[in-house]
């Protein structure tokens, strides 16, 4: 079996590649063979044309030789590119070929020799040696081949002659048999060096496609996201800027789009990033069904994907195609643990009335999406002049911000939290107030966002909360100071760390000290909230749940925090008066409070109507209009000395009453 399988190895090519150079190479000398044997052939005929029979000297060396012909012609009529199982048929036929045509002309040509003189004898040897060598030459690329052909001429060549016993012949015979030998030598040679540059071709063409492979996946992973197969930032980027060279030279606009999940981050609280991937690359799925070749989707991080419109002539399609959008998103996630639902709010910022450089139209699709989550959550908002004007707006606020003295700009105003039962002040919530020398009094809503989102917030926190302890050493030891901390004071473990500092050192003892979080903080990272709540509640403070029932909070996470006060948000509060819904949802928090074993505070509190009602559904600390606005530290000293008459309506302040609400919330 072995023998069997070197023989077969020998004769056959030891791979598809090395198939397909012999047959190329052997392709442009095969010609060449038959043109040899047509000459050599019509040489030797025209020699014996007198002296041989007209069979043997004229039909047989003319059939032989358009044979040659119609083999020239098939070979040169090679056109198309043959398959590797093609090839390696084409091989076998020629080597069956040469077994043909080397016995007939070998047959042949000994059967001319018994005719003519020695010269025209002589004639026929000098034709098989030399036709031979030529035909070995011709077939060095086949190896099989040209070993066959040696053998069925040199064999009988040698063996014929050596037996007439003539000297000359046999010295010929011995003469060629040595030669052949030697060129078989050559031959064998020759073939193993080439199939060894064939191999090391192949190897280094391999090596190549590997590296090209390498290059691709390295390409893929550098340009495209593993988990959505989205094209990446970096691709996005790329892309952008390859429209703005096109854009700048024909002048086209074209959109681009920010997408963010609404609610992802709880998604990912409850159900585990587990559900949390699965959501995100269903989502890419999705906006894939959506791709067309005149729209792009990539993720740029997290939950925030990214979108490209080349062509964005069309307003209306546009506005279209992104409601199409954001209802897809909108659809039920359906996971074998969990149906979730979410919604997808989009911003667009269109080249070249938005931006005309990526950053900038980055920037302001952002702005647009922040604008659709505050009014359209679920929805698309397009950068607008009205945007544009708002967003330098927040670049100067910043700027001031970036620049301000916080120490001596930053203030705070204190608004009273009432015990209705007891008719007394029970504590102040200290509120932010920044009056700049350039831009005046700064609306708290605004200059708080901002200071959240240029990273100023923990100094600005800082700051204050050194001002609202040092009003607390003025009060009472019996009033209690209530400070509100922004979602990045609770989830920044060096902020926590400050603040726990400052509240250590200030003199104030832990128990007068309400530290407020909104729900939205909470939801944010519930679990670095919850663990850093309890490192506050370590220091012997109390903790507020600040306008609870906006946030979307679970009631199951409710219980896992360390809270001493809830406090109901002012819209429940404020149409108590006109319906019974706002006064169910009032009671049930109240209910839950009892509940929970902790206290509860109702804010927005602004007509005698309302304390009225809120008294009758169980609730006895209040703060709002009602019964004070927030006033200067001195001014609410004097509070406490002389004390709320009869609950009624201090002068309004001037800050308008939207920013009376949280104090950096």
């Amino acid at each position: 079996m072995r023998s069997r399988l070197s023989v077969r190895s020998f004769f056959a090519p030891r791979s598809a590649e090395l198939a397909r150079s012999q047959f190329e190479a052997f392709s442009r000398q095969i010609p060449l063979l038959y043109f040899i044997l047509s000459v050599n052939t019509a040489s030797l005929a025209f020699t014996h044309r007198h002296v041989a029979p007209r069979l043997l000297a004229v039909y047989l060396p003319c059939l032989l030789c358009a044979l040659c012909m119609v083999r020239i012609i098939s070979w040169r009529r090679r056109q198309r590119r043959l398959t590797d199982p093609e090839i390696t048929q084409r091989l076998r036929a020629s080597i069956f070929m040469t077994f043909f045509i080397g016995s007939g002309f070998t047959i042949w040509s000994l059967s001319l020799f018994p005719y003519g003189d020695a010269y025209v004898r002589g004639h026929v040897a000098f034709y098989m040696a030399f036709t031979v060598i030529g035909c070995i030459f011709c077939l060095m690329h086949l190896r099989a081949a040209a070993l066959l052909l040696t053998a069925l001429v040199i064999v009988p060549f040698t063996a014929f002659f050596a037996m007439s016993g003539n000297p000359v012949l046999i010295a010929i015979a011995v003469n060629v048999l040595l030669v052949s030998l030697a060129m078989v030598t050559i031959l064998l040679i020759y073939y193993r060096d080439f199939n060894s540059l064939i191999e090391s071709k192949k190897s280094l063409v391999d090596k190549r496609d590997e590296m090209q492979r390498l290059s691709d996946e390295n390409f893929k992973l550098a340009n495209l996201d593993s988990l959505t197969l989205l094209p990446n930032r970096r691709r996005f980027f790329a892309d952008i800027e390859t429209l703005l060279a096109s854009s700048a030279l024909s002048g086209h606009s074209f959109a681009v789009g920010v997408l963010d999940l609404d609610g992802f981050k709880q998604i990912n609280d409850l159900y585990g990033h587990g559900v949390g991937d699965a959501v995100l690359t269903e989502t890419g799925k999705r906006l894939t069904g959506l791709a067309r070749p005149d729209v792009a989707f990539a993720r740029l991080g997290g939950d925030e994907f990214g979108m490209i419109i080349p062509c964005a002539r069309d307003r209306e399609g546009l506005l279209q195609l992104a409601e199409a959008i954001c209802h897809s998103l909108a659809l039920p996630y359906i996971r074998p643990k969990a149906t979730v639902r979410l919604s997808g709010s989009l911003g667009l910022a269109i080249y070249p009335d938005a931006g005309s450089h990526a950053e900038q139209l980055l920037e302001r699709a952002d702005y647009a999406l922040y604008f659709a989550k505050q009014h359209r959550r679920g929805g698309t908002v397009v950068f607008s002049a009205e945007h544009a004007t708002q967003l330098r707006k927040v670049a100067l606020v910043e700027q001031e911000l970036r620049q301000a003295d916080l120490d001596s700009e930053m203030s705070l105003a204190f608004q009273p939290i009432v015990d209705t039962t007891q008719r007394r002040i029970v504590a102040f919530e200290a509120l932010a107030r920044w009056h700049n020398p350039t831009l005046g009094m700064v609306d708290p809503a605004t200059f708080i966002d901002i200071a959240e989102r240029c990273g100023l917030i923990n100094l600005l926190t800082e700051v204050l909360l050194r001002k609202a302890l040092a009003f607390a050493r003025a009060c009472p030891p019996d009033i209690r100071i209530a400070f509100n901390l922004s979602t990045l004071d609770i989830t920044s473990k060096g902020a926590l760390a400050r603040i726990i500092g400052i509240t250590q050192t200030s003199g104030v003892a832990p128990h007068r000290i309400d530290f407020e979080v909104t729900e939205t903080a909470i939801i944010n990272d519930f679990d670095q909230a919850r663990e850093a709540l309890y490192a506050l509640k370590a220091l012997g403070v109390q903790i507020s749940l600040d306008d609870f029932g906006t946030g979307f909070s679970s009631l199951s996470r409710v219980h896992q925090l360390p809270l001493d006060k809830i406090k109901i948000d002012r819209s429940f509060v404020t149409n108590i008066e006109a319906g019974q819904h706002g006064r169910a949802i009032v009671r049930s928090i109240a209910n839950l409070c009892v509940n929970l074993n902790v206290a509860c505070v109702v804010e927005g509190v602004e007509t005698q109507a309302q304390l009225g009602i809120l008294r009758s559904l169980g609730c006895d600390l209040m703060q709002g209009y009602f019964f004070q606005r927030p006033v200067s530290a001195d001014q609410a000293l004097g509070l406490l000395e002389n004390g709320i008459a009869a609950f009624a309506p201090a002068p309004a302040e001037s800050a308008p009453a939207a920013a009376e609400s949280d104090a950096l919330a």
